[in-house]
């Protein structure tokens, strides 16, 4: 559309000459040309999607009809002649002589465009409903087995349709515009990958012990789960609204800032309109939920006092500036009242600032603790070992401290939700919230029912599934984490997207012996934990380069490539973002490796510049960097055959670019050191030359002995010595 439009806006808007060049003649042709080849491109995918979907075939068909006459208007508009007709334009029309008609032709091809991709759209949703619909029949038949060879048939058919289904709202996910409905979409289908492989564990356990009610309460509560999150799904893409959304929500302290923030602004621009109790009232709704950080048993006492002082402090600034206000209103002197107006809203406005990194450094403080301490896993391992013992007292006892660390961290998700920074954060918050809730409880039946049967290895099984969707949480919360301290801080964190797949002339070395195929929900769900090692690697390597001064030198451009891909291979593993099947990944593996060596080049570049001791350790670090980047290269390139070793060539591509990463992460803030500490050696050696030049310009050369004298004391020793410095490393270039 945004191409259509161009071209269109290039034709319309061309200067008007008497007399029209043979280069002009021809940028219009080509013009014209060019929008004629993409209209039919256009239409001809518009055509192969009516074809396929009867309910709107003739209304397709006709808009693709409309295009297509569009086109071919314009193409003959653009279709000037031979040489001697285009200067006198000879009874032949063209754009020179009929503009109207071009506009018609614009217009029409511009809004039967328009009318192709709302259909087109509208074919979309209704695969979605339509996916959705087979996975909730499947899922009901799932739920009424009752023998594990109906379980195993059905369950495969369930794996496929979900796989489907993934796919086609990852790319619904994509095209998305509105940040909270894609994080609305990422949430949601983050629970269906999750617990597609806890359907599996818990349905299997249930078969196997029909009647234990703990299985059957952990097998429940998946099912209603999946159900949720496929409802929320189809209410994203529908842009329908469930009664959970018209419930009022309580409003975030991030979100009241913002609005109090607002409302200050209106009272200094308008004197006459707003009334100040609406900012006295919004403080005081503001301060109120700030009860969420005072009155927690978590709270030290210290924290306690700040928050509080520093809420009495806005308080008090509040006051100041609606009585600043008043008197303004009433002032005659109104430029003296609007200076002091001024000055107490800045310190209105610095006071919520401190009041909100007050609250922040609380959260994240009380998050990074309790991610440190919940990462060693001891309830969860000692929760294991008692119901692998069947000991009952031992199970009911670690099940309250795991009920209790879940407390901890819904709280903690809460607390970050207050201080998210962005309302896609916020989303993401609230969903870490639903699931620590959610997964503790199952974690708990599922320990249960394997004390009540501890030589089930199915139910072990299970438990060992639960835990790891637990760990996973873990892994995103310290993701999450991170990316509300980049909001604060000022950086967005957001990924550079790497467009460019890699094109099949290049890189296909075993397009005919390899079959390109997708990720079922079991193989992502086992490749989770690996592609989000791959995502917080890549995250990190994004922090550190925003570290660099000089964002357009080689190393940083080319870390920023390979940290993209890399991103695009973990999206990959949740059956998200550019790369669709195993071929994509290994063509993005080959790319990747060769942008790694890339990398490794201009390193090695970089530090012949050096002369520093810390170059022997960047050395050892790029031979690591290039044998990783040979081995991907050598993996991708290696044909397989069959599911069993695509998998596996998947998996080993995967942990071969996470090691090549974790080596980009360590050479990185060495390279950034170094890098520092050689421009500012250049800097000294070149602020010394300017200043010998002036000596010697100032300095008559007959006197050579004062001269000689001047040098050796004004220089010094340590002046000498970085003069030898500015030689050896010019030398050394």
């Amino acid at each position: 559309m945004f191409l259509f439009a161009r071209l269109i806006t290039t034709l319309i808007n061309h200067k008007e000459r008497p007399k029209k060049s043979e280069r002009t003649l021809a940028a219009i042709h080509r013009v014209g040309q060019a929008v004629s080849v993409a209209v039919g491109r256009f239409v001809a995918v518009g055509e192969a999607i009516a074809s396929e979907n009867q309910e709107l075939k003739d209304e397709m068909g006709q808009a693709c009809f409309e295009a297509r006459r569009a086109g071919d208007a314009i193409a003959q508009l653009t279709d000037v002649g031979s040489a001697m007709q285009l200067q006198t334009d000879g009874g032949h029309v063209t754009v020179f002589s009929d503009r109207t008609g071009m506009v018609k032709a614009a217009r029409l091809l511009l809004s039967s465009v328009t009318k192709v991709l709302v259909l087109a759209d509208r074919i979309v949703i209704k695969q979605i409903i339509r996916s959705r619909n087979k996975v909730l029949v499947t899922l009901d038949k799932l739920e009424k087995v009752s023998t594990f060879q109906e379980f195993v048939q059905i369950f495969s058919q369930f794996g496929n349709e979900m796989v489907e289904f993934a796919h086609l709202t990852g790319d619904r996910q994509n095209d998305l515009k509105d940040e909270k409905k894609k994080a609305r979409m990422a949430a949601a289908r983050a629970v269906l990958e999750k617990c597609t492989m806890m359907l599996l564990t818990a349905s299997k356990t249930c078969l196997r012990h029909p009647d234990c009610e703990s299985a059957r309460i952990n097998k429940d509560a998946v099912f209603h789960r999946m159900r949720c999150a496929l409802e929320q799904v189809i209410e994203i893409v529908t842009e329908a609204r469930s009664c959970g959304e018209n419930k009022v929500l309580p409003t975030s302290i991030y979100n009241s800032i913002k609005d109090f923030k607002c409302s200050v602004e209106c009272l200094r621009e308008n004197l006459q309109s707003s009334t100040p109790q609406i900012v006295i009232g919004q403080l005081e709704a503001l301060v109120e939920r700030t009860e969420d950080f005072t009155d927690s048993p978590y709270t030290s006492h210290e924290q306690r006092q700040a928050i509080l002082s520093v809420c009495q402090l806005a308080r008090q600034d509040t006051q100041q500036m609606v009585h600043a206000w008043i008197e303004a209103q009433q002032s005659v002197h109104a430029k003296e009242a609007t200076e002091e107006l001024e000055v107490a809203v800045l310190k209105t406005c610095q006071s919520i600032s401190d009041l909100r990194r007050e609250l922040h450094k609380v959260a994240v403080g009380r998050t990074t603790d309790l991610l440190k301490v919940h990462g060693e896993h001891l309830s969860l391992r000692a929760l294991k070992a008692a119901g692998a013992e069947g000991n009952l007292e031992a199970v009911a006892e670690y099940s309250r401290i795991l009920t209790e660390q879940k407390e901890q961290l819904v709280e903690a998700c809460r607390l970050l939700c207050h201080v998210s920074g962005t309302e896609p954060l916020e989303i993401t918050c609230i969903h870490a919230e639903e699931t620590f809730h959610v997964i503790g409880p199952q974690i708990i039946s599922a320990a249960q029912t394997l004390a009540l049967h501890p030589s089930s290895k199915i139910a072990k099984e299970n438990l060992e599934v639960f835990c790891e969707a637990w760990d996973s949480q873990l892994c995103d919360m310290a993701l999450l984490l991170k990316e509300i301290n980049d909001v604060f801080e000022g950086r967005r964190g957001d990924k550079r997207p790497y467009l460019s797949l890699p094109r099949p002339g290049k890189h296909s070395a075993n397009l005919k012996t390899a079959k390109a195929v997708m990720l079922d929900a079991e193989e992502q769900t086992s490749m989770a934990k690996l592609g989000l090692e791959l995502r917080l690697l890549s995250s990190d390597v994004d922090s550190e380069l925003e570290k660099w001064e000089e964002q357009e030198h080689d190393i940083v451009r080319q870390s920023q490539s390979v940290a993209s891909m890399a991103y695009n291979m973990y999206l990959f593993t949740r059956g998200e973002g550019l790369l669709k099947t195993t071929l994509d990944l290994f063509h993005q593996a080959e790319v990747l490796s060769e942008e790694g060596l890339q990398l490794c080049s201009s390193l090695r570049t970089f530090l012949t510049q050096l002369v520093d001791e810390e170059k022997s350790v960047m050395i050892t670090e790029m031979e690591k960097l290039v044998a990783l980047c040979q081995q991907l290269q050598m993996g991708a390139k290696a044909p397989v055959q069959g599911k069993t070793a695509t998998f596996q060539k998947v998996d080993s591509s995967i942990q071969t670019t996470r090691n090549i990463m974790t080596v980009v992460l360590s050479l990185l803030p060495v390279s950034n050191k170094l890098n520092k500490k050689y421009k500012s050696e250049r800097t000294s050696l070149s602020s010394l030359q300017d200043w010998g030049e002036r000596q010697d310009a100032s300095t008559p050369v007959k006197d050579e002995g004062a001269l000689s004298n001047k040098n050796t004391n004004g220089f010094g020793v340590k002046s000498l010595e970085q003069h030898m410095v500015g030689l050896n490393l010019l030398e050394s270039k």
